[in-house]
């Protein structure tokens, strides 16, 4: 039979089996919370780098926009701001029958202003007030570090986005509000016929029913005047377009 000073020994050695076992358990259970904590930890930062990559910033439209709105974020370069895009189909133009840009404009009643000042285009900090842009729509000047991206919008982006944009070379075709169903989509169907480089997006602010512009080049249209107009906003597309000061690669692809 055990001693009395053997029991006490023997309980002891339990004692301190049952306490490591349960200190062991008690480090299983922090690693195992340190492990969870690392894995949600890397899926949050995977979805804010997925949902960045996905809409070019954050701006809620790239990949997310209508195939026909044809938008460009240039890989993330250029975002959309949120602006809704204009997936409408637009209607096929008909072949270009005068492709003379100074003649089209003159038969289509537009105001053709070639080679106008530049007004700057230095980068603005986002406590920075937009400028007073000398034309308008505007066609240079200081501007937002981020372009617009190229598509077609079915509202107005900020004029310091793209301004931006011109200066890499873009067109850009801007159109009245009020300009019937029918004739917007005609403009969209010469936006369509070749996207690249290009904007699409309504004016309310402007004194025109149609507008082309590029850097420091102005064509502005009193009134939509039917395949005249269609012609002189495909030739000003073809003679300015890519030639900013500092042209961005088109994706024609």
């Amino acid at each position: 039979m055990a001693s009395r000073k053997e029991e006490r020994e023997r309980l002891r050695q339990q004692r301190i089996a049952a306490d490591r076992r349960s200190a062991s358990a008690g480090q299983r259970g922090l690693l195992l919370g340190y492990v969870v904590a690392g894995v949600l930890a890397a899926a949050v930062v995977v979805g804010i780098i997925i949902v960045i990559a996905s809409d070019g910033g954050g701006d809620g439209g790239g990949s997310d926009a209508p195939e026909n709105a044809h938008v460009d974020t240039q890989q993330g370069f250029a975002p959309t701001f949120g602006v809704e895009t204009d997936g409408r189909e637009g209607t096929p133009p008909p072949p270009i029958k005068q492709a003379r840009l100074e003649v089209a404009a003159k038969d289509a009643g537009c105001d053709l202003r070639q080679n106008l000042p530049d007004e700057g285009n230095n980068h603005l900090s986002p406590n920075e007030d937009t400028p007073d842009y000398k034309t308008n729509p505007p066609t240079s000047g200081d501007h937002d570090p981020q372009p617009q991206a190229d598509g077609a919008f079915a509202a107005e982006p900020e004029s310091r986005h793209f301004v931006h944009s011109l200066e890499h070379g873009r067109i850009e075709v801007q159109y009245s509000p009020d300009l019937s169903e029918e004739d917007q989509l005609a403009l969209k169907g010469v936006f369509d016929e070749s996207p690249a480089g290009m904007l699409m997006f309504p004016n309310s602010d402007m004194p025109y029913e149609v507008a082309a512009t590029a850097w420091t080049q102005l064509m502005g249209c009193k009134s939509y005047d039917g395949r005249a107009t269609l012609d002189a906003i495909r030739d000003f597309r073809d003679t300015y377009r890519g030639q900013g000061p500092e042209p961005i690669p088109l994706n024609t692809g």
